[in-house]
């Protein structure tokens, strides 16, 4: 277990349904399923207690058997946002608690960073969240999949959107398309850390009409006032597992 310089927690949702990979947190990866090799990365990155959350009994028996803690939730859950906060009610957790969301489908995500998230939160006492970017690849500019942030001088989040920003006017009016090395592009990677009171309060605010019109939940939090602290880091993590060849990747990685 890594000593952690702040005290927190990490919560990993896991659904069975996959339409790429059906039944994904349990495929196996270098002989474990994929929901242990999260579950031992969030273990490394030094939480105060790592708990995985499911609605599923085969999640829950196969993280049993790895020694897992599991905190059964309802299954009707729109969003892993909304699992995570009825896990924090559930165990009475203390609003200023910090609480990272580990996704189930992350077996390569660096432990540091797990940890190097909850402590941006810790350190920005007037934040609500805490998520991670890195910079932005040529290639994904123009690519709606690869969400980019826009920050302010002091690290917070001005906004998420899965077009081209910020917009330079005249270079690309020129038609050019690489980005302009003299302005920050960055991508949004999909680790967050919650307070324990947001958390819980986040699925009881209205979804945004900007939340709606760019499918990218974090900015309802944006909308109701809730700062966002981002930390830059580079290069960005491993993706995460949505395809076969995804899978491939990360045998190959972890299977020595």
């Amino acid at each position: 277990m890594t000593e952690a310089t702040v005290d927190f927690r990490v919560a990993i949702p896991a659904r069975y349904a996959s339409t790429r990979l059906p039944g994904k947190p349990l495929l196996a990866i270098a002989g474990r399923p994929m929901i242990e090799h999260v579950w031992r990365l969030a273990c490394a990155s030094g939480a105060r207690e790592v708990v995985i959350a499911t609605d599923d009994e085969r999640i829950r028996t196969a993280a049993a058997g790895f020694g897992a803690e599991v905190v059964m939730t309802r299954a009707d859950h729109a969003s892993g946002t909304d699992r995570l906060a009825e896990v924090a009610e559930q165990r009475g957790w203390p609003d200023e608690a910090i609480v990272v969301n580990v996704q189930g489908d992350e077996p390569l995500l660096p432990p540091a960073l797990v940890r190097q998230t909850a402590e941006a939160l810790a350190a920005d006492a007037l934040a609500g969240i805490a998520t991670l970017a890195a910079p932005l690849a040529a290639h994904e500019l123009f690519d709606p999949n690869a969400v980019k942030v826009v920050c302010a001088a002091d690290g917070r989040a001005l906004y998420f959107s899965r077009a081209t920003i910020p917009w330079d006017r005249d270079r690309f009016a020129r038609g050019e398309r690489e980005p302009d090395p003299a302005l920050p592009y960055w991508r949004h990677i999909g680790l967050y850390a919650y307070r324990a009171g947001v958390l819980r309060a986040y699925p009881r605010l209205a979804p945004s009409p900007l939340e709606r019109a760019e499918a990218l939940e974090q900015l309802r939090a944006l909308w109701h006032g809730i700062a966002i602290r981002v930390l830059f880091t580079d290069p960005a993590p491993p993706a995460g597992v949505d395809t076969a060849e995804d899978l491939r990747r990360a045998e190959a990685a972890l299977g020595g």
